[in-house]
């Protein structure tokens, strides 16, 4: 699913890995237990995911990945309002993420659901941009819904 998603970046200048690359299914068992992953099924297949990680009185998402078959179809925007609402019940006071500050289905879509560019960023949002730009991921920004 996570690959399905990552062809919409296709043509786009980021590094081949972008393409190629998934996170174990391992590495969300953490995110699982802690009750930060989301998952939208249909008979069985995931149609998208989006997992967090909490930081004191902030959810930070860590990816948000919609299958390239359910893209432009509203799943992604109704699964970050669940998430939204999830976080509010339990009372954070914001909502951040990393994202591609120009491509439209990242950077304006999440300015469109109530995010606003973070700049100056907190030191270990910035730590985090700045391990994406040596990743070779570029045009990057950081975003926060103050909730």
């Amino acid at each position: 699913m996570e690959l399905s998603a990552a062809q919409s970046f296709h043509g786009l200048d980021v590094p081949a890995a972008v393409l190629t690359e998934f996170t174990p299914p391992e590495a969300w068992a953490g995110r699982q237990a802690a009750g930060t992953l989301w998952v939208a099924t249909d008979q069985g297949r995931v149609e998208a995911f989006l997992g967090a990680t909490v930081h004191g009185d902030r959810l930070h998402i860590d990816e948000f990945a919609v299958a390239q078959g359910h893209q432009g179809q509203g799943l992604g925007r109704r699964m970050l309002e669940r998430v939204v609402a999830w976080a509010r019940d339990r009372a954070f006071r914001r909502l951040s993420l990393t994202t591609f500050r120009n491509v439209p289905f990242n950077g304006p879509f999440y300015a469109s659901a109530g995010f606003r560019i973070w700049d100056p960023a907190p030191r270990e949002i910035a730590a985090l941009l700045a391990g994406e730009a040596a990743r070779g991921l570029k045009d990057r920004c950081a975003m926060v819904m103050e909730l």
